[in-house]
C-alpha cells in the first residue's frame, strides 16, 4: 500500500463528503425531468464545474498524461489555439442555445422533432451503441490506475482461494458510480459532480506548484532541451517525428469544435439541465475560466514527469517505475500507467491521498454522468418511441434506472474482454466518430436551415456509421496481424482462401488512425447531406417551421427569454443579448481579452514560423523556455482566482437548486416523449 495514515484520512474525508451530499440531493427527485434534467433548475457555476469533471474524468487525466509525456510542452501550442475556438464557440451560444429554446431533453429527441421518429430511434441507437463501446474502457483504465498508484497486489486470497484484484476493484468502483446515479439521477450527478470539481480544481493548483518547485525549473529546461531534432518537446513546429500528437491532430480537433458542438451525448443532460438558455450559454463561457487550472495541469504535470523520467538526478524513481511497469503485460496499458507510477513515487504524504482522492472523484464523476447519459438515451431515444406511448413517471423510472445498471453491467464486461491496442484519445477519437462524424451537420442543419430534410440526416447518418465502423475492425485488425500475423480474413484459411500478407501489411502501414478517420468523415457527411437535402428541396419537399421548434414568434414560451429591447443591436457585436446583466458583459469582456491575449501571440508566432523566420537550434529553444515560462505562472496565478470564484458561485447555485426543486411543480408529461399532438 503507498498511502499512509494521513492519506487515507484525506481520501476517506472527500469519499464521504461526497456521499452525504449526494444523499441529500437525492431526495428532490419527484419527477422524470428531475431524473433526466435536474428540473431545468440549475445554475451557472454548477453547470460551468459539474460539467468540466463529467469530460474530465480518470481516464480522460491517464490519456492527456500519456499525450503529454510524448509530445511535453508542444501540444501546449496548439491547445492555445483550440482555447480560441473554445471562446468562439462558447460565447456566441453556437448551437447549444437554440438547442436548448427546443426545450428538448435529450438530442433524439430533437432528430424526432426536426426529421422523424424512425431518424430518432436510429439516431438514439447509433449515440448509444457508439457511448457504451466509447465508455467500455473507462473501468479498465481507472482500475488499473488505482491499483498501480494505491499499490495493490495482482491476487488477494479471500476464503483460502486466490482472487485477482482487477475485476474487483472494477466493481467496486462501478457499484459506487450506479449508486450514485440509480438514486438521484441529473440532480445527484450535478451535485456530486460539483462537490468533486471543486476538490479537483484545489488539487490541480497544489500539485503544480509543489513538484515545480520541487523538481525545479533548471532539471525540466535541461531535460527537453535534449530532445532530438523532430521530437522537441518545447518547439511546437519541431515535432515531424511525432506520428501521433502532431499538429494535424489538433486541426483536426478545432474542426471538430465547431462541427461537433453538443454531439457528444456522454454528458447529454448538462445540456438542458439549465435553468434557461441564457444561463447554460453563460455557463459554458464560465468554463473557459473553470478550464484554466485544468489547462495548466495538462500542460505542465506530463513535462514535470518526463522530467523525474529522464533526468539522471531520479535514478531511483526511474529503476522503481521501470520494474513496476515492466510486470504491466499489455504495452498499451503500460504506457498509460507510467506517469501513475511516477506519481505515486513522488508525491509526499497528504498530497497523495489527496490526488487519490481527486482521481476517485473524477472516476466517480464521469461514469455517474456517462451512466445517466447512455441509460437515458436507451430508453428516451429507443424503447420508448418504439413503444409508441408513454409511460407513468413511476414505471418511467424504473425503467431508466434498469437501464443504468444495465450499462454499468456491459461496460464492466467489456473492461474484461477488450484488449487496449492504441492511445486513450485515439481509442476515444474513433469510436467517438461513429457518432460524431456525421451528427454535426444534422444537428447544425436542423437548428440553423430550413431547408435541412430527413433524407439528408439519413444519407449522411448511414455514410458515417459506415466509415467509423470500418475503422474500427480495421484497427483491431491491424493489431492481431501485428501480433500473430493473422487478420480477421486469416479465419478463412481453413476454407481454402490464402492469406494476402503483402496487401495486409501495405494497409495497415497506411490505416488512418482514430483522429484522422474523424477528421475524413466530417466534411463527407456535411457534403452528402447538403446535397441529399438540396435534391429533396428541389424536388418539392416543404422547408421546415424553425419558429415553431425554437418556440419563438406565437410559439414564444414565457420565461424562456427576455423580451426584445432597444439596446440589442447595440450590444450585438460583443454577442450581447438583453438577458446579460451588466456582470454577464463584464465576464464576456473579460473572455475576449484574455483569449485576444494568447490568440495575438499564439498567431504572431505561428505565422513567423509558417514564414520559414523561427529556427530549431537552442537559441530557439531558449526563447521557447522563456515562454513556457511565463505561460505556467500566469496560469498558476489566474488559477487561485478561479478556484475561490467557482468554489463561492457554485455552494450558492447548489442552495438555489434544492430550493427550487423544493417548491417547483411536476408536469407528468414533461417527459421527453413526443406524442401525437406535438409532432
Amino acid at each position: 500500500m503507498n498511502l499512509a495514515p494521513l492519506d487515507w484520512l484525506i481520501f476517506g474525508g472527500v469519499f464521504a463528503a461526497t456521499l452525504i451530499i449526494g444523499y441529500a440531493a437525492q431526495r428532490h427527485v419527484r419527477g422524470v425531468a428531475d431524473f433526466l434534467a435536474a428540473g431545468r433548475s440549475a445554475g451557472r457555476y454548477l453547470l460551468s464545474v459539474g460539467y468540466g469533471i463529467a469530460l474530465v474524468g480518470a481516464i480522460s487525466i491517464v490519456g492527456n498524461l500519456e499525450m503529454g509525456s510524448e509530445a511535453g510542452f508542444a501540444t501546449g501550442w496548439w491547445g492555445i489555439g483550440m482555447a480560441t475556438a473554445v471562446m468562439v464557440v462558447r460565447v456566441t451560444g453556437w448551437v447549444t442555445y437554440r438547442f436548448r429554446r427546443t426545450r428538448c431533453l435529450t438530442l433524439a429527441e430533437f432528430f424526432e422533432r426536426r426529421y422523424s421518429r424512425g431518424f430518432r430511434v436510429f439516431a438514439g441507437l447509433v449515440a448509444f451503441g457508439a457511448g457504451i463501446v466509447n465508455f467500455g474502457i473507462f473501468p479498465s483504465v481507472g482500475a488499473h490506475f488505482f491499483i498501480v498508484f494505491l499499490g495493490l497486489p495482482d491476487t488477494f486470497v479471500l476464503g483460502g482461494a486466490s482472487i485477482e484484484t482487477f475485476p474487483c476493484v472494477m466493481a467496486a468502483l462501478l457499484l459506487v458510480a450506479v449508486g450514485f446515479v440509480f438514486a438521484g439521477g441529473q440532480v445527484t450527478v450535478l451535485v456530486t459532480d460539483f462537490v468533486q470539481g471543486t476538490v479537483g480544481n484545489i488539487v490541480y493548483v497544489v500539485l503544480c506548484v509543489y513538484l515545480l518547485l520541487w523538481i525545479g525549473w533548471p532539471n525540466v529546461v535541461e531535460v527537453l532541451s535534449a530532445a532530438e531534432p523532430g521530437h522537441s518537446r518545447l518547439n511546437p513546429f519541431d515535432t515531424e517525428g511525432l506520428e501521433r500528437f502532431n499538429p494535424t491532430y489538433f486541426l483536426i480537433g478545432i474542426v471538430g469544435l465547431f462541427y461537433n458542438a453538443m454531439s457528444w451525448q456522454g454528458t447529454q443532460a448538462y445540456n438542458s439541465s439549465a435553468r434557461t438558455a441564457h444561463e447554460g450559454k453563460m455557463g459554458l463561457v464560465l468554463d473557459l475560466w473553470r478550464m484554466l487550472p485544468y489547462t495548466l495541469v495538462l500542460a505542465l504535470l506530463p513535462v514535470l514527469i518526463y522530467t523525474v523520467l529522464q533526468h539522471p538526478g531520479w535514478s531511483d524513481v526511474q529503476q522503481q517505475v521501470a520494474s513496476a511497469a515492466a510486470e504491466i503485460e499489455n504495452p498499451a496499458v503500460r504506457s498509460q500507467m507510467r506517469s501513475p507510477l511516477v506519481l505515486a513515487a513522488i508525491l509526499p504524504r497528504g498530497l497523495l491521498g489527496a490526488f487519490a482522492a481527486f482521481m476517485l472523484g473524477a472516476f466517480i464523476s464521469t461514469h455517474n454522468t456517462y451512466l445517466h447519459s447512455w441509460g437515458s438515451i436507451l430508453i428516451q431515444d429507443v424503447v420508448l418511441p418504439l413503444r409508441g406511448r408513454p409511460l407513468s413517471p413511476r414505471a418511467h423510472l424504473r425503467l431508466l434506472r434498469g437501464a443504468i445498471v444495465g450499462v454499468a453491467v456491459f461496460i464492466f464486461c467489456f473492461s474484461l474482454w477488450y484488449r487496449p491496442t492504441q492511445a486513450i484519445n485515439l481509442f476515444f477519437a474513433l469510436t467517438g466518430a461513429i457518432f460524431a462524424g456525421w451528427s454535426g451537420a444534422v444537428i447544425i442543419g436542423g437548428l440553423y436551415t430550413r431547408w435541412g430534410q430527413t433524407s439528408g440526416a439519413w444519407a449522411a447518418g448511414l455514410l458515417g456509421v459506415a466509415l467509423a465502423v470500418l475503422g474500427l475492425v480495421m484497427e483491431q485488425a491491424r493489431a492481431a496481424h501485428a501480433e500473430s500475423g493473422v487478420a480477421f480474413w486469416g479465419l478463412l484459411d481453413g476454407f481454402g482462401v490464402a492469406r494476402v500478407d503483402g496487401w495486409a501489411r501495405y494497409a495497415f502501414a497506411n490505416l488512418p488512425n482514430g483522429q484522422q478517420i474523424w477528421g475524413l468523415a466530417m466534411p463527407i457527411c456535411t457534403v452528402v447531406y447538403a446535397v441529399v437535402s438540396l435534391l429533396s428541396c428541389w424536388r418539392g419537399a416543404a422547408g421546415f417551421d424553425l419558429d415553431r421548434l425554437l418556440h419563438r414568434g406565437r410559439h414564444r414560451i414565457a420565461g424562456e427569454v427576455v423580451d426584445q429591447v432597444a439596446d440589442q443591436v447595440r450590444w450585438n457585436l460583443l454577442a450581447f443579448t438583453p438577458e446579460f446583466s451588466r456582470f454577464d458583459k463584464a465576464i464576456y469582456v473579460a473572455t475576449y481579452i484574455w483569449h485576444a491575449f494568447w490568440l495575438v501571440l499564439f498567431a504572431l508566432g505561428t505565422t513567423w514560423y509558417l514564414l520559414g523566420w523561427g529556427g530549431n537550434g537552442a537559441a530557439d529553444d531558449a526563447n521557447w523556455v522563456r515562454f513556457w515560462w511565463w505561460f505556467v505562472w500566469i496560469h498558476l496565478g489566474v488559477s487561485v482566482v478561479i478556484v475561490v470564484w467557482f468554489t463561492v458561485g457554485g455552494i450558492r447555485d447548489v442552495r438555489r437548486l434544492f430550493r427550487d426543486l423544493a417548491s417547483a411543480g411536476r408536469d407528468d408529461r414533461d417527459d421527453g416523449v413526443v406524442r401525437q399532438a406535438e409532432e
